[in-house]
């Protein structure tokens, strides 16, 4: 069972979330080419040969997702806008149907009476920009500001919140260190360059969107809960230097104007030139905080001899999602507490992503998805007890709605409360959409 809505303060948000590319189907309304079809069309690099095509065919079939989405009683759905849908070539003129899609989408979830969250950069990259270096390039940093302005003229009157952008460790670290998302690098100057140039987007963004006269601005970090695999001083020392490159590079770059010195021994011979002078635009005052959580890691240090970082992940003994991943609702509430003591202070928290993939299938047209439900429910009660300790969340939204493109996992990984059939596209809620129904009505 879920918590219900009761057992938390007045004002708590209850929501769920989705991403354009992962769901739109980007073969449709005229957007240029996105990074991430580039990447997708390099064998080997997603499961399966999949791409984002059609993925869910939310471009034709939104009405029905959002009634999903109020169905459930949410209060918030939080979306993201393609920026190659919108600016095909990265920057220049829009295009006019992408935006008039976004139109539309805001429209019908005012009419539904949720609260649009949006994010404005899930990781699509235009290809053109791509091109030119990506995240690399520092131009890159300024042309999104441009793609700022351009979503806020047309749908800041009508969003709730606006976040620049969704997990830029996954971004910078896995698509240019680790090569797993696109762009697919694995070159150290091109990550330094990247996680630095992806805060100073982030920074642009704020300067432009308040220049707009709007609020409610904030960011979206993701974060693991790290462990040491053991007890050694050796395994210390390489959880910690995880952790400055998981957990603190970016919060300390928003929140304190620096890099932690473990990252920097690793990546300051390639940072921009200048990077210093950059982080009076990168901690551009915030109005909330989102915190992105899935799992714990257990880190050991990598076998000698052995590059910087110098650290490998080791298996755990608690239960595991599909995905493997370890199923750790206590390291949520040793985040939050530590996110709020270290860095945000009486800033409102926000979990803006929770969830976890699962084998779900359909069984006499129903998805029983018991161990989804208890992963939320104790993700939920962490969430209580971090905000008996004082810290000041306002918020939950549950990754995701509708099973769809899962990036580098294609379409094998599912984490959604609606079960999608990738052929037909019929819609299926599972029921954990069902138990947060029931929750949200109580």
């Amino acid at each position: 069972m879920l918590p219900p809505r009761s057992a938390f303060p007045p004002g708590f948000l209850f929501g769920t979330a989705t991403s354009a590319y992962q769901i739109e189907g980007h073969a449709a309304g005229g957007p240029g080419p996105s990074h991430w079809d580039t990447f997708a069309a390099t064998p080997g690099n997603v499961r399966g040969g999949a791409n984002g095509a059609r993925a869910c065919d939310h471009y034709h079939r939104w009405a029905e997702d959002l009634d999903l989405v109020a169905g459930a009683g949410f209060d918030l759905y939080r979306f993201s806008t393609s920026w190659a849908r919108v600016m095909p070539e990265g920057s220049g003129p829009v295009n006019a149907e992408g935006l008039d899609f976004y139109d539309r989408l805001v429209d019908g979830m005012c009419a539904r009476g949720l609260k649009p969250a949006l994010t404005l950069y899930h990781w699509e990259l235009p290809a053109a920009l791509a091109d030119l270096g990506g995240w690399r390039n520092r131009d890159t940093a300024l042309r999104f500001g441009d793609f700022a302005e351009a979503i806020g003229r047309r749908l800041g009157d009508r969003v709730h919140s606006i976040a620049p952008i969704n997990e830029p460790w996954c971004a910078s670290w896995l698509g240019h260190f680790e090569g797993l998302h696109a762009p697919g690098l694995r070159d150290i100057r091109a990550t330094a360059r990247a996680m630095h140039h992806l805060l100073l987007g982030h920074g642009r963004a704020i300067e432009a969107l308040r220049g707009l006269g709007l609020g409610n601005l904030g960011a979206v970090c993701n974060f693991e809960h790290v462990l040491p695999a053991d007890e050694s001083p050796e395994a210390a020392a390489a959880a910690a230097r995880h952790d400055a490159i998981m957990n603190r590079f970016f919060v300390e770059a928003l929140f304190r104007g620096r890099y932690p010195e473990e990252v920097l021994a690793g990546i300051a011979p390639h940072l921009p030139p200048g990077w210093e002078a950059d982080f009076p635009g990168i901690q551009a005052p915030l109005d909330w905080f989102g915190i992105n959580y899935y799992t714990c890691k257990r880190i050991a240090p990598a076998p000698a001899p052995a590059l910087w970082p110098g650290y490998a992940a080791a298996p755990g003994p608690l239960p595991k999602t599909a995905l493997g991943w370890e199923i750790c609702p206590e390291g949520l509430e040793a985040l939050l507490i530590r996110i709020a003591r270290d860095y945000t202070g009486a800033l409102p928290l926000l979990i803006t992503e929770n969830g976890m993939a699962a084998p779900d299938t359909l069984v006499d047209g129903a998805c029983e998805d018991a161990e989804r439900i208890a992963y939320h429910a104790a993700h939920l009660e962490a969430c209580r007890r971090a905000m008996a300790a004082g810290v000041p969340l306002a918020g939950y939204t549950a990754w995701s709605l509708l099973d769809n493109f899962e990036w580098a996992e294609g379409y094998e990984a599912r984490f959604c409360l609606v079960h999608v059939d990738f052929e037909s596209l019929q819609r299926t809620p599972k029921a954990s959409y069902a138990a947060f129904k029931r929750a949200l009505e109580g």
